[in-house]
């Protein structure tokens, strides 16, 4: 072959072998072109990625929350009263009561103007107090001698609280004030702690007292009331109330509005648990609150209603102010009542 023959030859077949190698190339190339936009997308779907994370957390947070639940407080159910367990309450009365026993008598002629379950024996709570003041003022015990508060008087059956902190001293008759006006408990302990032959003396004349007067369905354990097992009728307590009032001391005390005591650098402010001792409504010459779980609300009085003295006794009353609503309701009623005759106005249902 012709020398310039060859030589076209030669650049021909390069030519081609080029041309085979860019096309070799150029096929691969256009494979991985798609992957430019690619990678775009996954630029792209990265919000997308993040907010498709925070939505997998969040179920996440909900089950935390859902392991430690709000919890609601827990209300321990109010327990019921003797008065209430036995169906008391269900017994109506002409002036709708709210105290499932009730009893107003006229003290001078012992007429009974109206009676509900008077012969239920319950427990009287604080009216306990009443027989309490009763016995240190009759002892004549000098009220001017110190006691001390201590251990054995704080309330280890109700758990209930007071201002008299152990060692407090005060004089007797500041402790015996602080218990009828403000029943405070300590003080009526102490007041039968430190009687003549100690606290088992004391609580033995409280019930040899009782049945002197002839309080038959009366029984004492002690001298505050914060035990159930001190327990009276209405017939019992209106005779108590009676006897009481015929004492100066226990009527100005226990009718007094309110009353300070230094302790210490302090003076504390005590005021009575009755406040219809402190309106004009009303000419109060004895009174004595009361109140457990067990006994309910409990108010006795004496009082002075159209010119005439009234002893009222309400016990398990429901609610916090029920027995001063009953006694509202008792006085306008004795009001209204004029001078009709006993037969008529008398209110009986037992």
């Amino acid at each position: 072959m012709h020398k310039t023959h060859r030589s076209a030859l030669e650049r021909f077949s390069q030519w081609c072998s080029l041309a085979a190698l860019s096309l070799a190339l150029a096929v691969p190339m256009a494979h991985a072109a798609p992957k430019k936009p690619a990678k775009k997308q996954q630029v792209s779907s990265a919000p997308a990625k993040r907010t498709a994370a925070r939505k997998a957390t969040a179920p996440r947070k909900v089950a935390r929350s859902a392991k430690a639940p709000v919890r609601a407080a827990y209300v321990a159910p109010e327990r019921q009263s003797f008065g209430q367990l036995a169906g008391l309450h269900q017994v109506s009365d002409p002036l709708s009561l709210k105290s499932s026993v009730a009893l107003v008598v006229d003290q001078d002629t012992h007429e009974v103007l109206l009676s509900k379950n008077d012969k239920a024996v319950l427990p009287i709570a604080s009216l306990t107090k009443l027989m309490t003041g009763l016995l240190i003022s009759e002892a004549h015990l000098p009220m001017d001698e110190l006691l001390t508060i201590t251990q054995d008087d704080v309330d280890t059956e109700k758990g209930s609280r007071s201002r008299l902190s152990v060692g407090t001293t005060l004089t007797r008759g500041e402790m015996l004030h602080l218990a009828l006006m403000s029943s405070e408990n300590r003080a009526a302990h102490a007041l039968g702690r430190t009687y003549p032959g100690g606290l088992g003396a004391f609580v033995a004349r409280m019930n040899a007292k009782a049945r002197q007067l002839g309080m038959t369905d009366t029984r004492y354990v002690e001298p505050t009331g914060l035990s159930s097992n001190n327990q009276s009728s209405a017939r019992d307590l209106a005779t108590l109330v009676s006897v009481a009032h015929g004492d100066p001391l226990l009527r100005e005390l226990s009718t007094s509005p309110s009353y300070e005591v230094a302790v210490g650098r302090r003076t504390l402010q005590f005021n009575n648990t009755n406040r219809l001792v402190s309106s004009p409504a009303w000419d109060i010459g004895l009174q004595k609150t009361g109140y457990i779980s067990e006994a309910g609300r409990c108010l006795v009085m004496q009082a002075q209603v159209s010119g005439r003295k009234i002893i009222m006794v309400f016990l398990d009353s429901a609610g916090k102010f029920s027995r001063l609503g009953d006694a509202e309701r008792v006085r306008h009623w004795v009001e209204s009542l004029g001078h009709a005759p006993a037969a008529s106005r008398t209110a009986s249902l037992r």
